[in-house]
């Protein structure tokens, strides 16, 4: 029979190794809670070509499963919305809608909350429930309320939960705006992606309570934004590294689609690129774009003859960029109201110019009218979102 405790202490002694955890009441959380209870009824795995595979706990071998429940890896847990890994006998295609992220990323976020005995945690996005219970043992089931938008995620995040032995507060209903029930919170934090942090969250946390969540909807260029709420109920800090989650339902992208060449037809201008496209394949540049043009989209599409075609667009203002290769450079059309490349562009000459500083050198403010993110030093640098104009 495996000894699924032996893997849990295997886990701790990696994630010990690589400096994710620390403290001890974390490292008796991590060697107690067992993952593969959070994994029923199974996962999907991915294959070549696109597919998944569905696993089960009872379709492998006891090793094989302990090996996949305690692998350094994020494990999807649905497709689609509403595909679990036991509705389905052979391989499928389908888009993650939930998973249970790695071990190292879930464990590396609770280190940074510095709780406390004592502290009330809201946690928005339950998942699985693997780390709202790692936060039930640390810090008491009464101290802990999760909120997960999907009713089928929840029932299945509350029955494991209820399994191994925590009944806490298990919401189901859209985290963006909270759980001001059991309000105020010392800390949140948030285990999916979110486009900027919904005031409603510092609403409900005390001063000097600390905010956890990661910011930005492009895959591949999000930042992880702590921020420390003050006494007048605004929340100030920095982005302290890459972070990479799910969005956040209410927030999620409706991905472009229909005929882009009609989309882009009509341009209001056409020049040769100043900046080359490829520095948005980088993790800072994506989210300095993510800054300059908030609600632009990054698409990539491949023209008949097999040639690269990249897009921005911003449906909500009816803009657009495309960008074709030429020799030696990228030439882009740009059309309607906001001229987003001119945007994205002018931003990322700045940041060169100002020695290209990294991602933890952004700071943010969140206000009830506006979120701010500047870079210290670099005037130019210097982004504000107006609530109250969209």
């Amino acid at each position: 029979m495996t000894d699924m405790a032996a893997e849990r202490r295997a886990l701790v002694d990696r994630l010990g190794k690589r400096g994710v955890l620390v403290s001890p009441g974390w490292r008796r959380a991590v060697e107690v809670v067992p993952r593969e209870e959070f994994l029923k009824p199974g996962v999907f795995l991915p294959e070549s070509g696109g597919c998944w595979r569905a696993v089960t706990p009872d379709g492998v071998a006891p090793d094989e499963w302990a090996r996949i429940a305690y692998s350094d890896q994020s494990l999807t847990t649905q497709l689609d919305g509403q595909l679990t890994a036991d509705q389905v006998a052979g391989p499928v295609t389908g888009v993650p809608t939930s998973s249970s992220t790695t071990p190292v990323t879930v464990v590396g976020m609770i280190e940074r909350l510095d709780v406390e005995d004592g502290h009330r945690v809201l946690e928005i996005g339950t998942g699985t429930g693997y780390s709202s219970a790692l936060l039930c043992h640390r810090l008491g089931e009464d101290n802990v309320a999760t909120v997960e938008v999907d009713p089928g995620v929840a029932g299945r995040a509350d029955a494991a939960l209820e399994a191994v032995g925590f009944s806490t507060w298990t919401v189901t209903g859209d985290g963006l705006l909270g759980f001001p029930r059991n309000a105020p919170y010392d800390r949140v934090i948030a285990t999916c992606a979110v486009r900027r942090i919904p005031y409603a969250w510092v609403r409900q946390t005390r001063p000097g309570g600390v905010i956890l969540s990661t910011v930005g909807s492009w895959p591949y260029g999000t930042g992880l934004a702590e921020v420390t709420v003050d006494e007048d109920g605004d929340a100030q800090g920095r982005i302290v590294g890459e972070s990479s989650f799910m969005q956040a339902r209410a927030q999620a992208v409706v991905p472009v689609s229909g005929d882009l060449s009609a989309r882009t037809a009509y341009a209001d201008s056409e020049r040769a690129a100043k900046v080359p496209l490829t520095v948005l394949d980088e993790w800072m540049p994506a989210f300095l774009a993510q800054l300059a043009a908030p609600d632009a989209q990054f698409v990539r599409a491949v023209a008949g003859d097999g040639s690269p075609l990249l897009y921005l667009f911003d449906p909500g203002r009816e803009s657009f960029a495309q960008f074709t290769p030429g020799d030696g450079g990228w030439t882009v059309r740009q059309g309607g109201p906001v001229s987003l490349w001119d945007r994205i562009e002018g931003a990322l000459i700045d940041w060169r110019a100002a020695g290209c500083p990294g991602i933890d050198t952004v700071r943010l403010r969140i206000t009830q009218a506006s979120h701010l993110y500047w870079i210290e030093g670099a005037s130019a640098l210097r982004w504000e979102r107006r609530l109250d104009r969209g």
